[in-house]
């Protein structure tokens, strides 16, 4: 059977926290994976760069497994102030 490729998983929706830090850079990161984390100068750049790693972790066999099992019924992200 041929490996699957991200291209296999267009149309599944992905959570990405996305957080501008000190610097101004977009930093961005898909949970559901371990260490898939990207930054850019834009908002757009670091999207684009965080489709390119998603892109590469799915070449492995583990990661494909993740995102095969990963069926949330809800996602939701919430701040508190301290």
């Amino acid at each position: 059977m041929k490996n699957k490729n991200a291209l296999d998983y267009r149309g599944t929706q992905l959570p990405l926290y996305v957080e501008k830090d000190e610097d101004d850079f977009y930093v961005v990161e898909c949970p559901i994976f371990e260490g898939c984390y990207t930054q850019g100068k834009t908002l757009d750049e670091s999207l684009k760069n965080i489709r390119e790693v998603i892109e590469l972790i799915l070449e492995e066999k583990e990661n494909r497994k993740i995102l095969r099992s990963y069926k949330p019924r809800e996602f939701s992200l919430h701040t508190i102030t301290l």
